[in-house]
C-alpha cells in the first residue's frame, strides 16, 4: 500500500493509496499534525472517502431492476486499493473503476477519481465520478476527514470551538440507528459558534441538510491553531466523533446522505442520491485550510 506524499514550505501532505485516504498533515512550521491517526483502539481510519453511498442504506440494502443488493455503511471505496494516475510535486490524482468484485453488490460500472492538491497552507480534495456504461448510475459521494482535537498536548478538547459562518441557528435532522428521522432540532449558535464537548454528541453524529453548511471552522481558543473547510454547493454535512470519546472531530460534506428510516430501498429513489446519464462526468470538490 504506498504512500504519497506532497510537500511545500508549509505542509507535508501524505495519501495512502489505500482507500485514496489522507493520512497526515503535518505544519513545516510547528510539527502540529493536524489528521487524526487512526488509534485502532479507538476508531482505525484517517479520512476515509465515501462512495458508491454516504451513510447507512436502512436494512443495509438496496434495490434496482427488481434485485437485492448488499453495501457497508459507507460503500466500498474506502477498504480498496487506489491506481495512482497522475502525480506532481502538489498534485497526486488517483483511480477505482469497476470490478468483478465490485459488481456483486454495486451492479454499475463507474470511474471514480480523486485528486489531491496542495497550494499553500491549503489542500483541496476533488472528487469526479464518470459513467462509461450505456445506462443510468446511480451513487452517491462524500468526505470523512478527521482531525486531532485537541492539536497540542497542552489543550485539552473543550477547548475548542466550532464556528460557522454568518450563523445564529442551524438545523439538525436527528438519527435513528444511523438512519435519517423526521424530528430535527436546532444547534442554537454564541455568536455564529458552539464549544466542543462529549456531550454534542451523545445522540450521535450532527447531520445537516439543505446545504445549510458550506464553510465551518475547528479552531483552539487557545492557540488559535485549527482548521477550516470550505465545501460550497454541498447539500448536506456531517460532524461527528465516536461516542465518549474526546479526541478527535470529523467535518464531513457529503454529496448523498444516509437512508430516512421510512426509506423504500430504491436506489433511484433514495434521498440525495446523484444520477449520472451514459459518458457524463460528476465533479465536486472542496478545500481544508490549516493554521
Amino acid at each position: 500500500m504506498p504512500v504519497f506524499q506532497l510537500q511545500n514550505k508549509l505542509l507535508s501532505v501524505k495519501i495512502n493509496s489505500f482507500g485514496a485516504e489522507l493520512c497526515s498533515v503535518v505544519s513545516n512550521e510547528t510539527d502540529i499534525e493536524y489528521i487524526w491517526q487512526a488509534d485502532e483502539s479507538v476508531w482505525s481510519r484517517h479520512a476515509p472517502n465515501l462512495f458508491p453511498i454516504v451513510g447507512k442504506l436502512k436494512g443495509g440494502e438496496f434495490q434496482y431492476h427488481s434485485k437485492t443488493y448488499q453495501l457497508p455503511r459507507h460503500g466500498f471505496a474506502r477498504d480498496n486499493e487506489f491506481i495512482c494516475v497522475e502525480q506532481a510535486d502538489d498534485y497526486v490524482l488517483f483511480e477505482l473503476t469497476a470490478s468483478d468484485k465490485t459488481l456483486i453488490n454495486y451492479p454499475f460500472h463507474f470511474c471514480f477519481q480523486i485528486g489531491y492538491k496542495l497550494s499553500a497552507n491549503k489542500v483541496i480534495t476533488s472528487y469526479s465520478v464518470f459513467n462509461p456504461d450505456n445506462c443510468d448510475l446511480y451513487f452517491s459521494v462524500g468526505a470523512h476527514p478527521a482531525f486531532n482535537c485537541p492539536l497540542q498536548n497542552s489543550e485539552a478538547f473543550e477547548d475548542y470551538e466550532l464556528v460557522f459562518n454568518n450563523k445564529s441557528e442551524l438545523t439538525i435532522n436527528t438519527l435513528n440507528d444511523g438512519l435519517i428521522a423526521s424530528q430535527t432540532k436546532q444547534l442554537d449558535l454564541k455568536s455564529n459558534r458552539v464549544s466542543v464537548s462529549k456531550q454534542l454528541f451523545d445522540n450521535d453524529a450532527l447531520v445537516f441538510m439543505n446545504s445549510q453548511i458550506d464553510e465551518v471552522h475547528l479552531v483552539s481558543s487557545k492557540s488559535k491553531h485549527g482548521v477550516s473547510l470550505f465545501s460550497k454547493d454541498w447539500p448536506f454535512f456531517g460532524i461527528w466523533t465516536k461516542k465518549n470519546t474526546n479526541q478527535f472531530i470529523c467535518l464531513e460534506p457529503w454529496q448523498g446522505i444516509a437512508d430516512s428510516d421510512i426509506s423504500n430501498g430504491d436506489i433511484t429513489q433514495k434521498i440525495g442520491i446523484i444520477k449520472l446519464q451514459s459518458e457524463e462526468k460528476y465533479n465536486c470538490s472542496f478545500d481544508l485550510l490549516f493554521f
